[in-house]
């Protein structure tokens, strides 16, 4: 599916004061620790209105320069280790802010039945999804989940997803900004050369930008495939349609 209008012209909207004032308010609901300054969601409300102004002039002045986030590690349901990229509070604000405005922008370009991270969109809704499509005849389903996904994801492959849509160089160095400000992680500084930080505000966006080529591409292949975030079922009426050959180009189709 080929991208339609795009847009030249965006900053100023992303540090309006309404965007902004909004931006926080969801930051502050969705709550959350803080990044490697230390600063948390009381700390950071404190001063909301110097803190806001602040990040409204750097965003004027073309000033506003990401944070590294700090690593942090959750179980997963398998005992294995699950790394997060926590940002400052600052930094989600931003990218809060960045994501209200492009958001709708990309919306009118993704799969309709990409459910993962979208306003509107659950999980309840992909299994409904999938539980009608057995009862229409697919019988048979290929079962996808990619492995290390966040922390993989080309930043150059990636970026030219956002410029089909996005030619603001000032919104494009700002999540440039944010998938290489690095990692710091016990004290230490790690470059990220790859990736979108699993943790972030923007980070499911883009995620769902990066793989909506995949999505778009199996439809016209032929294949009912159902998508929440990084994992994703493809539905088959037959069980050679969901053999060998069909995994071998799945495996080699660019995202």
């Amino acid at each position: 599916m080929k991208p339609k209008r795009r847009y030249y012209s965006l900053i100023d909207k992303i540090y309006q004061m309404d965007n902004l004032n909004e931006a926080w308010l969801a930051v502050k609901k969705n709550q959350g620790s803080g990044g490697i300054d230390g600063v948390s969601i009381g700390m950071f409300e404190k001063n909301i209105g110097i803190n806001l102004k602040e990040i409204q002039r750097l965003l004027q002045q073309d000033r506003y320069k990401p944070d590294p986030v700090r690593r942090h590690f959750i179980e997963k349901e398998n005992g294995k280790l699950r790394p997060l990229g926590i940002p400052t509070i600052r930094d989600r604000v931003c990218q809060q802010a960045v994501r209200q405005i492009i958001e709708p922008i990309f919306e009118q370009d993704f799969y309709y039945y990409s459910f993962g991270f979208r306003p509107g969109y659950s999980a309840h809704q992909a299994i409904n999804t999938i539980r009608r499509a057995k009862r229409g005849g697919y019988d048979y389903v290929v079962d996808l989940d990619i492995i290390s996904f966040f922390d993989e994801i080309p930043h150059e492959l990636l970026m030219e997803k956002v410029r089909e849509r996005i030619t603001d160089g000032k919104v494009l160095t700002l999540i440039r900004g944010w998938l290489t400000a690095g990692v710091m992680e016990d004290d230490q500084f790690h470059e990220t050369l790859v990736g979108s930080p699993q943790g972030g505000v923007i980070s499911p966006l883009l995620a769902n930008l990066y793989l909506n080529h995949f999505d778009w591409s199996m439809k016209e292949k032929g294949f009912a495939v159902v998508r929440y975030a990084d994992d994703a079922v493809i539905l088959c009426k037959v069980l050679e349609e969901a053999g060998m050959v069909f995994l071998t180009n799945l495996l080699t189709t660019r995202f």
